[in-house]
């Protein structure tokens, strides 16, 4: 079977995902931000996202979905396409934030938005740890 592009684009972008739990292990500084932090969520691409469990800043469980019965608090998607800008080392103008994603509607919010907004900064700065690592994600 011949892989088209987005197929190619969407097996980088969850590669990259699943190598972000272990990017945070090397990012001592984002998992003390993120020490008030524990919640269940639903972070990555819109088709295929990833269950993940943080538990005092730190990603304990990252599980591709959908799995059966495991509920979350809040939901983060967003197209294949705007991850890979995002995840540019400079990303253009709005490009570059994860609110800014939503506002151009590359990206879906949606839940209870509290644990989000309440550590948005924490969740800006995990989300964009491929940025600095990508010869190491890909």
């Amino acid at each position: 079977m011949r892989m088209t592009v987005s197929s190619a684009s969407d097996i980088a972008v969850a590669e990259t995902f699943a190598g972000i739990p272990a990017m945070l292990g090397r990012a001592p500084d984002l998992v003390v931000r993120g020490r008030m932090l524990s919640c269940e969520c639903l972070l990555g691409p819109i088709d295929h996202p990833f269950h993940v469990s943080i538990r005092d800043g730190v990603i304990v469980d990252m599980t591709p979905a959908p799995v059966l019965m495991r509920s979350w608090r809040f939901a983060f998607r967003a197209s294949s396409a705007a991850w890979m800008e995002y995840w540019q080392p400079m990303p253009r103008p709005g490009w570059h934030d994860l609110l800014a994603l939503t506002k151009r509607k590359e990206a879906i919010l949606e839940g209870d938005l509290h644990p989000f907004m309440t550590h948005l900064q924490y969740f800006k700065d995990l989300l964009a740890l491929p940025r600095s690592h990508r010869g190491e994600a890909a």
